[in-house]
């Protein structure tokens, strides 16, 4: 897969001394991590609609007719309007690229994705959605979206770097030309994965697959896009992971002897109990793979869903 794969960013997230106090909010795990898969596109759309650097404070406040993006000690300095403009100038420009995530700074007025503080009547509550990512999230749905904090949870952070890989493979395996026939071979690659993510989906999905020729092409491709990054955000859990293994047990039963199907049983029990992480039973099954092939399985998406090398399938 393309190692330059297109993810927006908070310029502030990525080390850009951009905030309201000439500050960042650097994220190592950004820095370290992930800049040599991803290429990141860093925006901050409080610079973007020409305010300075440092700056006074914003905020949301709420009246009857709407949430207003202010300035905090003087709320007759109004940004929404401008904002919202930049925010959909911004979005037309990602809608032309293979754009495949987006990493927003928490709690900001502008970035923020969930509990941004909204201020009214003498009171704030953390109910509010940041202007830029609020226009964001509408126009671009299936879009993996994740605040910098919530990325120093190891599940949350396996989630969204597998959504992003995944989108990334969608387009990659679309090309220049989707057809019929490229995206029945995509779904097929991920017939595991969307098991392990949401079952209910998996399911779906594969009806609406199976009726392919009754839509118009870009049609099919946008709600298959939709219904694919909607099933990935829901994180695959301990449950369906071990219907997944155990469904991946029952190819190697004709090939495995006793001894062996009972150690993928244990391994694979031990996992569902917490004992082991999900490494482990992939690991073992990815050994009887090699030696037993089944091209249907070496297909999966399932068994590496991103590099390696980010190890973030070690403490799940």
């Amino acid at each position: 897969m393309d190692s330059q794969i297109l993810v927006g960013i908070s310029a502030c997230v990525l080390g850009e001394k951009v905030r309201f106090d000439s500050g960042h909010k650097a994220s190592a795990f950004v820095n370290k991590e992930l800049s040599p898969y991803l290429r990141f596109v860093a925006v901050c759309p409080e610079v973007g609609i020409g305010m300075s650097v440092p700056r006074p404070t914003i905020r949301l406040i709420s009246d009857k007719q709407r949430i207003a993006l202010v300035e905090t000690k003087d709320a007759s300095k109004d940004y929404t309007d401008a904002m919202q403009s930049y925010a959909n100038q911004k979005v037309d420009g990602f809608l032309d690229q293979p754009l495949c995530g987006y990493i927003v700074c928490a709690k900001s007025p502008t970035c923020g994705m969930e509990r941004v503080k909204v201020y009214g009547n003498n009171h704030a509550e953390k109910s509010g959605v940041g202007l830029y990512t609020q226009v964001l999230l509408e126009r671009m749905p299936w879009l993996p979206v994740e605040e910098d904090g919530r990325l120093n949870d190891p599940v949350l952070k396996e989630n969204f770097i597998t959504r992003v890989f995944c989108l990334a493979d969608f387009y990659q395996s679309m090309g220049d030309e989707p057809t019929r026939g490229k995206i029945i071979d995509f779904h097929s690659r991920y017939k595991l994965t969307l098991m392990a993510h949401h079952p209910d989906s998996y399911r779906e999905l594969g009806r609406l697959v199976a009726h392919i020729a009754d839509y118009d092409l870009d049609d099919f491709v946008a709600r298959y896009r939709l219904g694919l990054m909607n099933a990935m955000a829901h994180r695959a859990t301990r449950k369906n992971n071990t219907n997944v293994l155990m469904h991946l047990q029952g190819y190697f039963k004709r090939a495995l002897g006793k001894k062996e199907k009972a150690e993928l049983r244990k391994v694979i029990d031990d996992y569902r109990v917490g004992l082991l992480p999900l490494l482990a039973p992939l690991t073992l099954i990815k050994h009887y793979l090699h030696t037993y092939p089944d091209p249907y399985l070496a297909d999966q998406r399932y068994f590496q869903p991103y590099p390696e090398e980010l190890r973030l399938r070690y403490g799940l």
